[in-house]
This record gives C-alpha cells, sequence and structure tokens, in this order.
C-alpha cells in the first residue's frame, strides 16, 4: 500500500490541486492510503484521537471528500506547528511514502525573510516530496 501525505493549508483551489495530484498517479484508489492534515495550534486540539476542530477546516473536508468520493482510504491527522516540522513529523509517524503539498508563490526576498514550508520540507524530507498547482475543476 501506497502512502500520501497531504499537507493543507487554508486555500481550497490548493487543496483540490492536491487532491487531483492523487487521483492523477498511475493506479487505482484500492493501492494508496492518505493522511490528510493541517497545521493546527496546540490549543486547537486538545485530543490528537478528537479530530472535531480539524473537520471544521474547509479545506480539510474538501480533499476528504473529494479522494473518498473517488474510493480512497482517507485519514485525518492533526498536524503540529510550526508547519513545516509538522509536516516531517506527520510523515515519519504515518511512515508515508510520498509528500503532496502546494505552495504559496514568493520572491526570493520574501522567502528569505519569512521562510518556506515547501522549501524546508523538500530539503529535509525523508521521501519524495512534489509540489503541486491548483486544479479549479
Amino acid at each position: 500500500m501506497y502512502r500520501i501525505l497531504l499537507p493543507v493549508d487554508t486555500d481550497p483551489d490548493r487543496a483540490r490541486g492536491q487532491a487531483a495530484f492523487v487521483e492523477d498517479l498511475p493506479t487505482d484508489a484500492t493501492n494508496i492510503e492518505v493522511v490528510v492534515t493541517h497545521a493546527m495550534p496546540p490549543d486547537d486540539v486538545e485530543d490528537p484521537e478528537e479530530l472535531d476542530s480539524l473537520t471544521d477546516i474547509e479545506t480539510v473536508t474538501l480533499a476528504r471528500d473529494y479522494l473518498e468520493e473517488r474510493d480512497y482510504d482517507v485519514t485525518l491527522a492533526a498536524g503540529r506547528l510550526p508547519p513545516a516540522d509538522g509536516i516531517l513529523d506527520m510523515a515519519e509517524e504515518h511512515d508515508v511514502d510520498h509528500i503532496a503539498m502546494g505552495s504559496r508563490k514568493r520572491s526570493p526576498t520574501g522567502k528569505v525573510i519569512f521562510g518556506s514550508v515547501s522549501q524546508q520540507v523538500l530539503l529535509e524530507s525523508p521521501v519524495p516530496v512534489t509540489i503541486v498547482g491548483t486544479k479549479l475543476a
């Protein structure tokens, strides 16, 4: 079974693009498990097993519903802050084979000043990382 981590942020177009990436892989849904995650402040997740606050996030439910409608096995998992560290921890914790994440458009200067979650994950991940674009349909 191939396990993919989808760390979604708050942009619905990016989340849709990430889910569509999974659907476009050259295998069917029975061979893929998807872990959808979003970085949550510790105060928002009292019990890691209780994911009600995670399902309140539009992009989490969008990605989950998109994939479940296409018969993918989807698990929700609350990530930890800071986001890049949370994504890397989640990848290890769930023993994923691949990370498919969106990325904000930033100038090189913006990346230096504010950092880049996708850049850190790309550089530090022990598994392949794909940066996917948006899919509006």
